[in-house]
């Protein structure tokens, strides 16, 4: 991949799977579209929000750069991306949660090691670096090194934040990375599916505003079991 001097000369995609944070999806867009080139589109997907996020998306005048799509019915994170993957024409596509949990001032981080030439996946690990952290839960923090053990074990990749909600690909990645997972089942799905293409992988260190459940935290033990099944379903088979 030749090295990359200037972000102008590519098109970044910023996707956005959003469900239930009318509280937070206006101040993010207005974050993301501050730290984006003019060249860049943000492709938003609301997953059937109950809370109004779909009317104040539909009401505010995003300007062209913003696009959303609406699923009829609530699926989950992992067809949200699938529907946002499928409308992106950015040569460098980020995934970016709908909550205040990652500052889109950290993109120039996530993305210079593709800039650079050196990288086609970025993961923005939590758990290195030296960016602020907010203190929230520990057994949270246990889940997520515990999964991120076993997806290493299995993929043989030693990254420190599988779960990261920062996942950065160049364009021919994401048009190779078919995802089947309809909830967060989709982390370790893409990361068993990248660590398979045989493509340089990096990881950088990334601030966290963690929230709590009260704040609008959605993931749950649950989805912790659904994550070690995922891990297991899509690293120990071929990709499809």
């Amino acid at each position: 991949m030749a090295k990359i001097t200037k972000i102008e000369t590519v098109k970044i995609s910023v996707v956005i799977p959003c469900y239930n944070e009318v509280s937070t999806i206006r101040e993010l867009l207005e974050n993301v579209l501050r730290n984006l080139e003019t060249n860049a589109e943000v492709v938003v997907v609301d997953d059937c929000s109950q809370d109004g996020t779909c009317d104040l998306l539909r009401q505010e005048a995003w300007g062209e750069r913003v696009k959303v799509y609406y699923h009829e019915i609530n699926q989950g994170k992992g067809a949200a991306l699938r529907t946002g993957f499928s409308k992106v024409t950015g040569d460098i596509v980020i995934i970016q949660d709908a909550d205040l949990e990652y500052n889109p001032e950290e993109y120039p981080i996530l993305l210079e090691p593709i800039l650079q030439g050196n990288a086609r996946v970025v993961f923005g690990s939590r758990f290195m670096g030296g960016r602020p952290h907010r203190v929230v839960y520990f057994w949270h923090m246990v889940a997520n090194r515990l999964l991120t053990l076993a997806s290493n074990m299995v993929t043989n990749i030693n990254l420190t934040d599988m779960e990261t909600g920062y996942k950065v690909f160049t364009r021919d990645v994401v048009d190779r990375i078919q995802i089947e997972e309809h909830r967060f089942g989709v982390e370790p799905e893409m990361t068993a599916k990248v660590a398979k293409m045989n493509v340089p992988i990096y990881e950088v260190g990334i601030s966290y505003y963690g929230r709590t459940n009260d704040e609008g935290k959605k993931i749950g033990w649950k989805d912790a079991f659904r994550a070690l099944y995922a891990i297991f379903r899509y690293g120990l088979r071929n990709n499809p």
